[in-house]
């Protein structure tokens, strides 16, 4: 009952990491989006406004402490396996998931001939979905469908 065909994937924060997890581990998906995401753990470890803490207490110890262990939990570590076309949605200002995630994950693929695009939202923090300015927030669903549409055929 499901089409393989017309299989995509898109998740935000937490879901952005583990869409950016499952195209580095499946070719399934015919289309994914990700949205404030984290590609990297290592550096989302010292960026982000709450990574430094929740990692110790996911993992007991510092990125640091454990880089191979760090490295491991990271979709980028992966990125070479990603062949999904993969749309990247971030917001400047998001402190939570901080933009260098999603622009480590954009350059990677670029520089591997991969299928990806990258929005970038000024002035929009990590909650743009629910309470970005108006028009950002129609913009994001715009691009949403767009990619779906495009790749979904």
């Amino acid at each position: 009952y499901v089409d393989p065909g017309r299989l995509a994937i898109l998740g935000g924060s937490y879901g952005g990491w583990m869409t950016n997890w499952a195209v580095g581990h499946t070719d399934r998906f015919k289309a994914a989006i990700t949205m404030r995401s984290i590609s990297n753990w290592y550096s989302m470890h010292g960026t982000s406004d709450i990574a430094y803490n929740e990692h110790d207490i996911a993992w007991g110890k510092a990125a640091w402490e454990d880089p191979e262990k760090t490295l491991d939990k990271s979709p980028i570590k992966y990125i070479e396996n990603i062949k999904t076309p993969l749309l990247i949605i971030h917001s400047e200002n998001d402190f939570r998931c901080p933009i260098e995630q999603g622009e480590q994950l954009f350059v990677g693929l670029k520089k591997l001939g991969r299928t990806t695009e990258l929005v970038r939202f000024p002035e929009e923090s990590h909650g743009l979905s629910r309470t970005g300015q108006p028009k950002h927030r129609v913009e994001r669903l715009q691009h949403i469908l767009r990619w779906f549409d495009r790749y979904l055929k």
